[in-house]
């Protein structure tokens, strides 16, 4: 997975590169091979990206749950007070 990721970042990059290269020589399909480039990161290669990273994560690290329990027991020990 890691080395799909590096080759579909080389592409995207070496596709902005070219776009920006034949931009800047007066070819019409310049802006065409950018925006090409940009929908690769957009769509492909971003979600492959984040994908890799938490795959083997709980995502109930990522939650507010505890701070929201915390908040909860906080409030009703207050009210005993």
């Amino acid at each position: 997975m890691k080395f799909v990721i590096i080759f579909v970042l080389i592409l995207s990059l070496g596709m902005l590169g070219t776009g920006f290269y034949l931009k800047n020589s007066a070819d019409a399909n310049g802006e065409i091979v950018i925006g090409l480039g940009v929908l690769v990161v957009a769509f492909i290669l971003m979600p492959l990206f984040i994908y890799h990273r938490y795959k083997n994560k709980k995502m109930s690290d990522f939650t507010f749950e505890k701070f929201k329990n915390d908040l909860e027991e906080r409030s009703k020990s207050d009210k005993n007070l």
